[in-house]
């Protein structure tokens, strides 16, 4: 899996409750990405068989709203991504910080 920033941020924001199951405007929202840039890392994780998606069950009717597709990461994702955002840690030069801003705790954004 080539790790991007998109990708560090989606990985981040799923791995931040593994067995939460998020949807696209939920997780636009947790990493700042727009439509544009997240469906794309979603496809790509869900086809490295990190990510497993869903349709919610519901009548759109009843509901009001159109039924949301869920994601969330499989047991070989979890472990996959704590692992590839490690690495990403790793290999990053102290003081630099190539996603922008500052960091109070000093983690990374992801």
């Amino acid at each position: 899996m080539r790790m991007t920033i998109p990708v560090a941020k989606v990985l981040a924001a799923l791995l931040a409750e593994p067995d939460e199951q998020r949807y696209g405007l939920d997780l636009m929202r947790l990493t700042g990405l727009p439509s544009g840039t997240l469906y794309p890392v979603l496809h790509r994780l869900q086809g490295a068989g990190w990510l497993a998606a869903d349709w919610e069950a519901i009548d759109p009717v009843a509901a009001g709203r159109p039924a949301r597709r869920y994601y969330r990461l499989t047991a070989e994702g979890v472990a996959q991504a704590r692992q590839a955002l490690a690495d990403l840690r790793a290999a990053i030069p102290d003081g630099r910080r190539p996603w922008g801003g500052t960091e109070p705790t000093g983690a990374p954004a992801w």
